[in-house]
């Protein structure tokens, strides 16, 4: 019996246990928390009945509490111990210190309360998703921004023109535009500053990348960069079944976390939408290893590079000259603007940097981790045997890492990865096959 109480004992209750226990205000733990303390019992006993009276809604007025508290033999001995700091006899004064520091503690106890009950209650109340199924928000018009510059590809026939929202470096919109470079897209670029943001005041969803396509009707907004690339890939095996109709494939889903935050998941974003006909050449083992490395790429690969990138001052000033130069942020912003970009982003992305180091449990070298991650990626490639992971032409994982890689290109940290490791033969071949567009010969583009 023992084990078994120290067992249940040590189990923090949850949320949806919480119905079950007794209120922390009732008579029963009043009594029993208040007997630990050094007081007479005629204190003791009259707490449980102020309590109780003030639960059952007879005195709801707070100062109306502290009135009946005045009458309580207890609220006479803390007065007479008070008063006894005063001249030995029970002062008016000692009388106000009573009432505010009574007053005191039950302000505290309501607003505690109250946000105990809140975040109860934020835990407990369900999310209803009324538009499960939908896709994406569709725009009447295309947004009113400056094309920063546009890629023209005179292979796409697919009619959609593309407009991307980024940051240059952002390593979810590199990913996004070797996707697009491979498969021969014609799209606007439209650089985001990313410290104003005003580029993107239109949308609500206030991250990059942010892929707009003409359809018919308008314009859909694509948020996500797994996303944008599955939909598009999708798209691509059946354009004629028209964009909107894949996306209704991803539908977006609102819930409340633990802590009764409300979070919003896309389903199946890394899955890709043949409509009952594989394409010839794959097979359900490469399409699952296919996804299994494009959230590898998201999830452990991405959060490699902020330490690294920022690893020291020096480092992450030259990354953001870096990020400046291949952004032509002199052509796109005013002079101030940029300066305010490169030196408030410096120093905000190196103080970043370590806090990303320990949340993702990096190596105290960070550059140990950049390197084991990408050789745990060479190892994947050796399984397979050939130069891509999709085989003899890359696939989508094959673009997600690359992409993601081609963010810190001109950084020192990319170089010591070349330096120390052999990834570099792989790079050259991917950064080859998008720069020419060879994917646009596989999709019939």
């Amino acid at each position: 019996m023992v084990n078994v109480s120290l067992l249940q004992s040590s189990e923090a209750p949850s949320f949806r246990n919480c119905s079950l226990i007794a209120r922390l205000l009732s008579s029963l733990h009043f009594q029993t928390s208040c007997k630990n303390f050094s007081r007479p019992r005629s204190c003791l006993m009259s707490a449980p009945k102020l309590c109780s009276v003030t639960l059952k809604g007879q005195y709801s007025n707070l100062f109306n509490f502290i009135d009946l508290c005045s009458k309580q033999k207890g609220y006479n001995f803390i007065t007479r111990s008070l008063s006894s700091k005063f001249g030995g006899k029970t002062s008016e004064r000692s009388r106000t210190i009573t009432r505010l520091g009574l007053l005191s503690i039950g302000v505290g106890t309501l607003a505690g309360a109250g946000y105990s009950y809140k975040k109860l209650q934020q835990a407990r109340t369900p999310v209803i998703n009324k538009d499960f199924g939908a896709q994406g928000p569709l725009l009447e018009t295309l947004p009113q921004v400056s094309v920063s510059r546009q890629v023209i590809s005179p292979t796409d026939n697919t009619g959609l023109q593309l407009v991307l929202f980024q940051y240059p470096t952002c390593p979810f919109c590199c990913k996004v535009r070797a996707f697009l470079d491979y498969y021969g897209f014609s799209y606007d670029v439209v650089e985001v500053n990313p410290v104003l943001r005003q580029q993107i005041r239109w949308s609500s969803y206030k991250k990059v990348p942010i892929v707009v396509a003409k359809v018919e009707g308008g314009y859909q907004q694509l948020n996500d960069s797994s996303l944008i690339v599955s939909s598009l890939a999708s798209f691509l095996h059946d354009p004629m079944g028209g964009l909107p109709n894949v996306l209704k494939c991803y539908p977006t889903i609102n819930f409340n976390d633990d802590d009764g935050s409300l979070r919003s998941e896309i389903m199946n974003r890394y899955f890709l939408m043949f409509q009952g006909d594989v394409p010839s050449g794959r097979t359900k083992e490469n399409i699952t290893e296919e996804r299994k490395w494009r959230k590898w790429a998201d999830d452990r690969l991405v959060h490699v590079l902020s330490p690294n990138v920022y690893r020291t001052k020096e480092e992450a000033l030259q990354a953001f000259h870096w990020f400046s130069e291949v952004g032509e942020w002199d052509k796109h912003f005013s002079p101030w603007e940029r300066s305010l970009i490169i030196y408030v982003g410096a120093c905000a992305m190196w103080l970043i940097g370590k806090r990303l180091k320990k949340r993702h449990n990096l190596k105290d070298d960070v550059r140990v981790s950049l390197y084991d991650e990408c050789n745990n990626w060479l190892k994947a490639l050796r399984k397979q045997g050939t130069s891509y992971l999709g085989g003899q032409f890359p696939n989508l994982a094959d673009l997600a890492v690359f992409g993601v890689l081609n963010s810190i290109e001109g950084c020192s940290a990319f170089q010591d990865l070349l330096d120390n490791t052999r990834i570099g033969t792989w790079y050259q071949l991917m950064k080859d096959q998008c720069q020419g567009h060879a994917g646009s010969a596989l999709m019939g583009l």
